[in-house]
């Protein structure tokens, strides 16, 4: 079945979101006081929708009844993204997310009902980060406030072990879920399959664990 998403406000970040759900197979529903980007988009998701986002009824009308989830991608206009979490909540959508320009207004988009947080400027620069200090790094992608899951290159020092005699878990609370070679995934990793230099690891996770590995 697919997932139906419903992303409200389209700037750089709510396009690139819809652009990227909508290429995954995702049933999108867009809206945006900005007509010429609701043309364009038109074509590419199951509705778009002109509206203003500042007025509860207009959100109420945009037929969010049967989404899974509403992202609120305003996050330069807290007066909007308010309005849109409330009505969304109160319209019993089970999961609203909400971009955030700063952490007070994060605070402010929790309190008034979004389920989880997103500050895209601040997840990128970690991520970009983390790439730079380490070149064991491929992939990074959050989870949560507290989860990820990354793929990485093994450390030198890991090549020719095996899962077990590295205690990855017990070392730096990596959960190592996946291992990829020559092409093929395996999703049922042998702990006793030395690894080789040109493996890739799929790991889960905490963010705070993350810095044990540089």
């Amino acid at each position: 079945m697919k997932k139906s998403i419903a992303v409200l406000g389209l700037g750089r970040y709510g396009q690139f979101l819809a652009d990227a759900l909508c290429r995954q197979g995702a049933d999108v529903l867009v809206a945006d006081d900005d007509e010429e980007i609701i043309q364009r988009f038109a074509p590419m998701v199951s509705c778009a929708v002109k509206a203003d986002l500042n007025e509860p009824g207009a959100i109420r009308n945009l037929g969010l009844n049967d989404v899974d989830t509403v992202v609120v991608s305003m996050g330069s206009s807290l007066e909007s993204s308010i309005m849109c979490v409330m009505v969304a909540k109160e319209m019993g959508i089970p999961h609203v997310i909400a971009k955030a320009a700063s952490l007070r207004m994060g605070d402010i988009l929790r309190r008034v009902g979004a389920d989880e947080i997103v500050y895209p400027e601040k997840e990128s620069a970690e991520a970009t980060a983390r790439r730079l200090l380490s070149s064991d790094f491929i992939e990074f992608f959050d989870l949560g406030s507290e989860l990820c899951v990354c793929s990485l290159k093994p450390k030198k020092d890991w090549i020719g072990k095996t899962l077990r005699e590295l205690r990855l878990r017990d070392r730096y609370r990596l959960n190592i879920v996946a291992i990829r070679e020559n092409g093929k995934t395996s999703a049922s990793p042998n702990p006793d399959e030395p690894l080789s230099e040109t493996c890739e690891l799929f790991a889960v996770t905490e963010h705070g664990s993350l810095d044990k590995l540089f």
